[in-house]
Formats: structure tokens, C-alpha cells, sequence
């Protein structure tokens, strides 16, 4: 009884998935170019070894909008190169260069906050908020702006298709996108007042100028790590409207590059995807159960476990054929991508305030 339980709670969730797959917002066919006045701001830090083509795409952007940059503090000649590549944009881009790091602050808030403060000469209406290692098609912006427009919401977070290489990034990063279409209720999300009822995603992030300065910007989430979730729950929190859409047709990103780089990265930052430790415990404790302990079950001959695993496994080609990632034969491997996140979650907790990026600490006590 308890394994057939099990089975139909791994159901229902996998259900919710191609529900959420289906109510997904896309952007339109043939999107004509923006009537919103748009400005990219990009921080950087350190990133000469892997900026190039996400700049060289924004030179390619339809509308050639305007570009604000940051060097934030960089050692290893981002700012040349940035220089070098957007030469021919011309007048449209700004290149600023960051200011200490106040008390208080973490170091993407405080990038964002001055990118921000910047853009209020460009008049834009739609402030696009984009990491490095995102790189945009053409059109980006004009289709991600009409499906902001016609949610009709403040904050859009288009989700890039996730680019997962090695045997280590293709196991755990397909969790980013599967998590949130597995557990999370998307129009809800749209329609819910609730601030703990959000989710986004900081590679590439659309948020209105007024809605973005009715939340107090980044100065609200200067020591948050997980600042792109907690500026959409400022939004709410403000009145605003916040919705998640498919941009795996708009840009491509590849988070990290080796498999120290995704234990590091998650490390930073599971921690505070929780409640509390208590929450990641019983989240984590569920994960375990439902993917990796009812799948065991086949090795005692159990049918409910055998179809326990099976239901995991199609959960997570719904998700990779949703977004753009890649199915098969990755979500064979859910179970282990799970112990995975399980390991990363606990290693997360135990690092907390012991864990730097890019020279900086990563937690504010």
C-alpha cells in the first residue's frame, strides 16, 4: 500500500509537469520589434574567458538597444575586451565601472543596483537584466517583450535553454527547469498575490522600470543571495505581477563548464533556496523517497517501483522537451541526478559563510 502511494504521488506530480509544460508561456510567432523603450544592463566580473559571444550577440540584437556594462572590480581584462568587441555599437553603450562593495551588500545586488541607477538617462521603459554567459538571438528582446506584454505582468523570466556538456553538468543542471515545472503552479504563480508563491531566473530577466523602482530595486536585495527570486517577490510584495516563460528559443546559457564549477555554483546558493534547514530537510527527505528510494524497489521485484520510475524518468523528458534540453539518455540517470541534489543541498548548509565567488564572500550573517 505504501509503495502504490508513493507511485500515484510520483504520478501526480509528473501530470503537473505537462500541465505546466502546456500552460508555459511562449513568445509569438513573428514578434514585431518592441514598443517599449528596452535597456540591457550586464554586470561583470571577471569573465574575459567566456563573455565574448554573449556581447557579440548583443550587438546583433534587433532595435540595437541601449547596452549599460559593468566591470565590477575585473582582474583579467573583461573591460578591454568588452571595449574591444562593442566598438561598432558605438554611443549605445555604456561601460561603467563598479564602485566598492558597501557593508551590507553582496556583489550581483550591488552590480545591478549601479547598472540601474545608470539606465535612468536611457528612459527605458523595460530594464533587461542578463549574465554572461547568456547569449541572445536576434529578436530576443522584441519576443520577450511581447509575452511580457501580453501576460500582462511587471517581471517576465524568460528561462534560457540550459547548454549541459559533461557527464556532471548533464546531471544536475536539467534540475533547474524540471523543479520548477514540477512543483510549482504556474498561473498561480501569475495570479497570486503571495510573495513566497515566485520564482525566477537571473541569466535573463525582464522587469518594468516602474515596477522595479516601486520594489526598491536591487537596494531591497542587497544581501540576498538568490537576489533575482527575491526581487520577484519584492515585486509582488509592491503589487506587481510576475510570470516564468520559455526562452529556450530566445538564448542559450551554459551556467558552468566543469563539475567543480556546479558544485561550487550550487553550493553558493542552495542553501537559500530553503526556508529554513528544517524545509530543505523535509524537501530533500520527499526527493529521496519518491526518486530514488521507490525506484529501488525494482530490485526486490517491485512493479510500483518499476513504474515509480518510469513516471521520474518521463517527468524529466517533459521538462527537457519543454525547454530545450536534451532527454535522452540523461533522464535515465533521474535517480542519481536527485542523490546529486541531495549531496549539493547538504554540502550547501554545511558551507554556508565559508563558500567565495570570484574573490567575495557569498553570505551575509
Amino acid at each position: 500500500m505504501a509503495l502504490a502511494i508513493l507511485t500515484v504521488a510520483v504520478f501526480a506530480l509528473t501530470v503537473h509537469t505537462l500541465v505546466n509544460a502546456l500552460l508555459l508561456r511562449r513568445p509569438p510567432a513573428g514578434s514585431r520589434p518592441a514598443d517599449d523603450r528596452v535597456a540591457v544592463l550586464l554586470p561583470l566580473r571577471d569573465e574575459a574567458d567566456r563573455v565574448e559571444p554573449c556581447l557579440r550577440a548583443l550587438l546583433a540584437l534587433r532595435g540595437a538597444p541601449r547596452l549599460l556594462i559593468l566591470d565590477d572590480g575585473s582582474t583579467d581584462g573583461t573591460a578591454d575586451l568588452v571595449r574591444s568587441v562593442l566598438a561598432p555599437a558605438g554611443d549605445r553603450v555604456t561601460l561603467l565601472t563598479g564602485r566598492p562593495l558597501p557593508p551590507g551588500w553582496l556583489g550581483k545586488p550591488h552590480a545591478c543596483q549601479q547598472l540601474a541607477d545608470a539606465a535612468v538617462s536611457s528612459a527605458a521603459d523595460v530594464l533587461v537584466f542578463l549574465d554572461a554567459d547568456v547569449v541572445l538571438r536576434p529578436d530576443a528582446l522584441d519576443a520577450a517583450t511581447a509575452v511580457l506584454a501580453g501576460a500582462g505582468v511587471d517581471l517576465l523570466s524568460p528561462y534560457p535553454r540550459i547548454t549541459a556538456e559533461r557527464a556532471g553538468e548533464r546531471l544536475v543542471q536539467p534540475l533547474l527547469q524540471w523543479s520548477w515545472l514540477t512543483f510549482l503552479p504556474l498561473r498561480a504563480v501569475e495570479r497570486s498575490p503571495r510573495p513566497s508563491l515566485a520564482a525566477a531566473g537571473g541569466q535573463f530577466l525582464l522587469v518594468r522600470r516602474a515596477a522595479y523602482d516601486r520594489a526598491g530595486g536591487h537596494a531591497a536585495v542587497r544581501d540576498k543571495v538568490l537576489e533575482d527570486i527575491e526581487l520577484a517577490r519584492a515585486v509582488k510584495r509592491t503589487g506587481g505581477r510576475i510570470a516564468l516563460a520559455d526562452g529556450s528559443g530566445l538564448a542559450t546559457c551554459r551556467m558552468y563548464t566543469s563539475w567543480r564549477e556546479v558544485v561550487d555554483g550550487y553550493s553558493k546558493s542552495l542553501w537559500a533556496s530553503f526556508g529554513s534547514p528544517a524545509g530543505a530537510a523535509a524537501v530533500v527527505a520527499l526527493l529521496l523517497l519518491l526518486y530514488v528510494a521507490l525506484p529501488l524497489t525494482v530490485l526486490a521485484g517491485s512493479w510500483w517501483g518499476l513504474a515509480g520510475y518510469l513516471l521520474g524518468v518521463a517527468g524529466r523528458v517533459v521538462s527537457a522537451r519543454t525547454t530545450g534540453g536534451r532527454a535522452w539518455p540523461d533522464a535515465l540517470a533521474h535517480p542519481v541526478s536527485v542523490l546529486l541534489f541531495a549531496w549539493l543541498v547538504a554540502r550547501s548548509y554545511r558551507r554556508r559563510g565559508r563558500v567565495t565567488w570570484k574573490g567575495r564572500p557569498t553570505w551575509r550573517p
